[in-house]
């Protein structure tokens, strides 16, 4: 006996419809719990993101206030470069050993005494008693002339010597305060901005970067915090 046909359709298709129906809706079932799943996953990379935005915040004023702390600890400090020295004795030198910090105090004592004679053979004057350390900083070839590090007792003796900086004009000797990297680049960008006249002058006062913008008074001046 054939089977049975509803509007044309028989029972076997019938069932075979079912089926289909069926496993289409297990399967639209699937795909809104995935969907939801998904839901849930990009709120918690939301969430996720928001947390990272709040630590990349955090960290950046640690790394400023550290930065910050840093600089405090060079406030008293200037470092000389281009100034020809010769601070290590025959001995240390046969005996190969190294200049800077690890040096004799005897050595030590010798390039402070030269740093003093090359300023006071311009007029620029510095009681010893006003030194705490003098020493060469490291450098990064030999061809070059090592950077000293003079630190004073007081910031007032430092600012006092810089004033005097336009004496050193021509010597090819520079006197400079001790900044830390993030000011370093910070200064380095205004430099730039003063060849290319696009500024009149820039220097630092008390390790924050100043610049003079074009066609102000010379009384006037601008704080670079940053750039």
């Amino acid at each position: 006996m054939p089977p049975k046909k509803v509007n044309n359709i028989s029972e076997e298709e019938m069932e075979e419809i079912r089926k289909s129906l069926n496993y289409m809706s297990e399967e639209l079932s699937k795909v809104v719990k995935q969907q939801a799943m998904l839901l849930d996953l990009m709120g918690e990379v939301k969430q996720l993101k928001s947390l990272v935005k709040e630590k990349d915040k955090t960290i950046e004023l640690l790394e400023r206030r550290i930065d910050d702390l840093e600089q405090y600890t060079r406030m008293e400090d200037l470092i000389i470069s281009g100034l020809e020295t010769t601070h290590k004795t025959y001995a240390s030198t046969t005996a190969g050993r190294r200049n800077g910090e690890d040096a004799p105090t005897e050595e030590l004592q010798t390039l402070e005494k030269q740093v003093i004679q090359f300023f006071e053979s311009k007029n620029m004057y510095i009681d010893s008693k006003n030194i705490t350390a003098c020493h060469t900083l490291p450098r990064k070839d030999r061809e070059t002339k090592p950077a000293i590090i003079v630190r004073f007792v007081n910031r007032k003796h430092k600012i006092e010597l810089l004033r005097q900086a336009k004496k050193l004009k021509g010597t090819r000797v520079y006197l400079n305060e001790h900044l830390t990297k993030k000011n370093a680049d910070i200064a380095r960008q205004p430099r730039f901005l003063k060849k290319q006249q696009k500024i009149q002058s820039t220097w630092t006062r008390n390790c924050k970067v100043m610049i003079r913008l074009n066609g102000t008074p010379e009384e006037s001046k601008v704080l670079l915090k940053q750039l």
